[in-house]
């Protein structure tokens, strides 16, 4: 081959390698994280099956995928009982290691379920206390940038149990309030409602909080219930130094 040829084809390699580093999407800022979305419940208040909990699962996956967090250190589950091969709570946690395990930069674990004043329902085992969420998800995620959100009546009883440096938590009440939207009318519980609705436009954790705490003021307002859920935010020290740099995808042009 002529070194003329050699000249030419190096050149062209070269600018095909620029294009191609030019149009390749740049690694997105949740690569290599751990993320869980959990539907711990299956049921309304009255025991009956509903798919609120499942729909909203099915469709916090395709937000938070849209947002940037890669599918293959993703896990989800449902708890329902009522299907042909159940997952259990058991299943859950061990899952969830495995997923740290693949996603070691930072953790997203959100839970939606039903709450009483101690704790919150986690299938059909014991129900999930703070003591209890906290060993998991110091187990699961340990001293990485975690966020936590849990979409619950009652759920602000997590908060103080999860409160560390390096965490934000998100509730969907406080600790002496309900939430609401459990029902076999609801496509969502409100609150997960808020956080799907809230989640294409939003750019950070800071902004989905906001946007969808604004959210499930309007509803409750529009709806005329009372007293007020009050969802519950904590930030730690450390996350509030880096949660301004965690922002979501989002498409450009």
């Amino acid at each position: 081959m002529g070194r003329a040829v050699i000249i030419v084809l190096a050149a062209w390699l070269g600018l095909c390698n620029s294009a191609l580093a030019q149009t390749a999407p740049p690694p997105g800022r949740f690569a290599n994280w751990t993320s869980a979305i959990v539907a711990a419940d299956w049921r309304d208040g009255a025991d009956r099956p509903i798919q609120a909990f499942d729909n909203a699962r099915r469709d916090l996956v395709k937000g938070f995928l849209a947002a940037g967090f890669p599918r293959a250190t993703m896990v989800d589950y449902s708890l329902r009982p009522d299907v042909a091969e159940p997952t259990t709570a058991s299943d859950v946690i061990d899952g969830l290691n495995a997923a740290s395990g693949r996603g070691t930069a930072g953790c997203l674990l959100y839970f939606t379920s039903h709450g009483v004043p101690t704790a919150m329902v986690f299938g059909n085992e014991p129900r999930m206390t703070p003591d209890m969420m906290a060993n998991l998800v110091r187990a699961t995620c340990g001293a990485r940038p975690t966020v936590v959100i849990v979409s619950a009546c009652y759920s602000g009883i997590f908060v103080n149990a999860l409160a560390a440096p390096n965490r934000m938590v998100l509730t969907a009440a406080s600790r002496e309030r309900t939430s609401f939207g459990c029902g076999a009318d609801e496509t969502y519980p409100w609150f997960d409602g808020c956080v799907i609705e809230t989640l294409p436009t939003a750019t950070d954790f800071l902004a989905l909080a906001a946007g969808a705490r604004a959210c499930v003021a309007r509803k409750e307002a529009e709806r005329g219930v009372s007293p007020a859920s009050e969802p519950q935010m904590f930030v730690g020290s450390e996350m509030q130094l880096r949660l301004p740099t965690l922002r979501f995808n989002r498409p450009t042009g």
